[in-house]
């Protein structure tokens, strides 16, 4: 007897859509990856300043492929996870172990805890970031993001190692380096809000002066890129803080979280 509820179709074996991997953006992501790679391995050759430019160069080729995406409408699963794993690479592990090999090594236990703080920030930053997109206003990163956290400590390298590269082993210079990593490492886990720039539209049009002042602000960074760039994310690196004292003093909120969930395992994530 035919059942008259069966059909054939449901005899045939059904194989999930295959999800597309689209090469644009992700060649800028491999890039990063290989920035960060690329500085791990000029610093095992004692070559920190251009293991300084390679995070930076992976900071810049970050900052491409997720609006690369957006504006070619190529966004993907793999492609988020491919960023953050590329971001812990090099701006989590890369820069931990590039300022231990520097200067840390000489502190014993407590220069590789310093790294190990600030390795282990970067992947809970991470992390948190995944778990918190939907929820986060968009004008603000929650807590330092990881390729700032680089820029700072491979800021510090880049500045020293340019100007003198026995800075390295002058004690201030360690506890300098040590101070450094800690901070970056720890701001990262904070809720303290930095903004994210997101929110700066490229597809519309600017007044003449906002040309007028990129063209001066590359002209101020050439004049001696390792001190412009470094004092710029020095800048960036507290300004969190000085937002989060100005909203306290206003009465506002400091909190980043544009909107509550019902998951109560993941309450301490969103507070």
């Amino acid at each position: 007897m035919i059942d008259p509820h069966h059909d054939d179709l449901d005899d045939v074996p059904h194989h999930p859509r295959r999800k597309g991997i689209y090469i644009l953006p992700n060649l800028f992501t491999l890039a990063a990856l290989f920035g960060g790679f690329y500085a791990i391995v000029m610093a095992m050759n004692g070559q920190f300043e251009q293991a300084s430019i390679g995070i930076f160069c992976a900071m810049v080729l970050d900052s491409l492929d997720g609006r690369v995406a957006r504006m070619t409408n190529t966004q993907s699963a793999f492609g988020e996870q491919m960023d953050s794993l590329s971001d812990m690479v090099s701006f989590g592990a890369a820069p931990a172990l590039i300022v231990y090999e520097w200067a840390l090594k000489g502190m014993g236990k407590a220069g590789w805890i310093a790294a190990f703080v600030y390795c282990s920030g970067a992947a809970l930053r991470l992390a948190r970031f995944n778990t918190n997109i939907a929820v986060v206003d968009k004008r603000f990163f929650q807590g330092l993001p990881s390729p700032a956290a680089a820029a700072l400590v491979m800021g510090l390298i880049w500045v020293a190692t340019d100007r003198n590269t026995g800075l390295r082993t002058e004690p201030w210079m360690i506890w300098l380096a040590f101070g450094f990593t800690l901070y970056a490492g720890l701001t990262m886990v904070t809720n303290i809000p930095f903004y994210s720039f997101k929110d700066v539209n490229f597809r519309r049009t600017v007044p003449f002066i906002a040309i007028v002042a990129i063209a001066l602000g590359i002209a101020v960074i050439t004049i001696h890129p390792p001190t412009v760039l470094f004092s710029i994310f020095v800048f960036y690196g507290v300004s969190g803080y000085g937002v989060y004292v100005w909203k306290r003093m206003k009465g506002k909120p400091v909190s980043v979280i544009s909107t509550s969930t019902d998951e109560p395992d993941e309450a301490g994530l969103h507070r």
